[in-house]
């Protein structure tokens, strides 16, 4: 398969191309499997991105005046529940479809919930403070679940740590409450949730609330090998084809529960142009139509910049100015299927463009449509940051190409 057949089906299967561009929060969620939520406003904008604004700024994900997120993706959050926040892949949140949190629960957050426990109970040990961590940790989940127990709208990590003493235990260091450490376990295996954010949508302060109190529905957790199938489906659905290094990376996991997975499935095998050999589903072998040339500005951490490992066919050279040294992508200016720059806001928060790339007239004016497209959606409001990249800290004054502007 060729890097421009590969580019082809992000385009279209991502939902980021503007033609193929889907009709709610949902639909752009499902694009792409699932939604790093590390940041909540990449939950915003990764969906507004996705959304055609045909279909309305309730449905966009966006921002309306008041500070208030638009209606559909709040609605799917926090209304019908369609849309549920996850610790998962890689010990990071993501925003998962209901009907795939049976699996995630299963694979790749038990596997999360399984370390975190182990680390909580080192630390602790560390700490001084807990003479039997493994007991300690037994006793405050079942504080923590019973005082949730009794509050339906739920609380919030300050609240909890007031009605749990043990909480407020102060990890080596004494930087770190136990308390945040504990809701991240109990999250990771599925009993609690992030629910209500109790403050404006670019920062997470939630209500954290017993899962069986969030879903009225709540999904059977799957075993680890049919959770892991059914994960490793719905990526090579949306990211496929993939190495068997993308998948490992991707999900956290270890290459028997990759390889696994593939054989439980008839994955096939193919060539890919320039990086070896990748995995598709046995149904989805088909020639990829080609795609106009399109324009798109995703936000930091999004799932088309992060979901393979291997990155060469759509990041070929910039990958040092475009992540930072941890390995998380800032923003991106996309052009035909390749990253070609990043995009920051200035002063008075109108969006622009830096370009790593002399990209030409046509892609100069496509990155200036969705340049506006995002100053109009956030609305004059500025949406920080902890990962920006190089590119993003850069003075302008050292850019080599002119900035492309709304």
């Amino acid at each position: 398969m060729s890097a421009t057949q590969r580019r082809a089906r992000l385009a279209r299967r991502h939902a980021v191309a503007p033609a193929h561009r889907v009709g709610d929060a949902v639909g752009a969620t499902r694009a792409v499997m699932a939604l790093h939520a590390t940041e909540p406003a990449t939950v915003h904008l990764s969906v507004h991105a996705r959304v055609d604004e045909a279909a309305g700024d309730e449905q966009a994900g966006g921002e309306r005046a008041g500070d208030e997120p638009a209606a559909g993706l709040d609605r799917a959050l926090h209304v019908d529940r369609s849309l549920v926040r996850q610790l998962a892949m890689r010990r990071t949140l993501f925003v998962f479809p209901r009907d795939l949190l049976g699996a995630a629960w299963g694979s790749a957050a038990a596997r999360v919930a399984q370390s975190e426990e182990a680390r909580l109970a080192k630390d602790l040990a560390a700490s001084g403070e807990v003479a039997d961590p493994a007991g300690w940790l037994a006793q405050t989940r079942t504080a923590v679940l019973e005082v949730l127990g009794d509050r339906p709208e739920g609380l919030t990590a300050i609240e909890l740590r007031s009605s749990v003493p043990g909480l407020e235990v102060r990890l080596a260091g004494g930087a770190t409450y136990a308390g945040s450490r504990v809701l991240t376990w109990l999250g990771a295996r599925g009993e609690v949730v992030r629910g209500h954010n109790t403050t404006h949508w670019r920062q997470s302060r939630p209500r954290w609330t017993l899962l069986e109190h969030w879903l009225d529905d709540r999904p059977p957790p799957m075993g680890p090998a049919e959770g892991y199938a059914a994960l490793v489906r719905c990526w090579l659905e949306r990211f496929g084809p993939a190495t068997e290094a993308d998948l490992v990376w991707w999900l956290g996991a270890t290459k028997g529960a990759v390889r696994a997975a593939l054989g439980a499935l008839g994955a096939v095998e193919v060539d890919l142009e320039g990086a070896g050999r990748g995995h598709l589903l046995p149904d989805d072998l088909e020639e990829e139509p080609p795609v106009e040339p399109w324009a798109a500005l995703l936000p930091v951490l999004d799932p088309s910049v992060m979901g393979w490992k291997q990155r060469d066919f759509y990041l070929p050279a910039h990958a040092g100015a475009l992540f930072d040294r941890n390995g998380n992508a800032g923003t991106t200016a996309w052009w035909d299927g390749r990253v070609v720059g990043c995009w920051v806001q200035d002063p008075d928060g109108v969006v622009e463009v830096r370009l790593l790339d002399d990209v030409g007239r046509e892609a100069r004016a496509g990155l200036a449509v969705e340049a506006a497209r995002v100053t109009r959606r956030l609305a004059g409001q500025r949406v920080g940051t902890v990962y920006p990249s190089p590119a993003m800290r850069a003075d302008p004054g050292d850019l080599t190409y002119p900035v492309v502007r709304a």
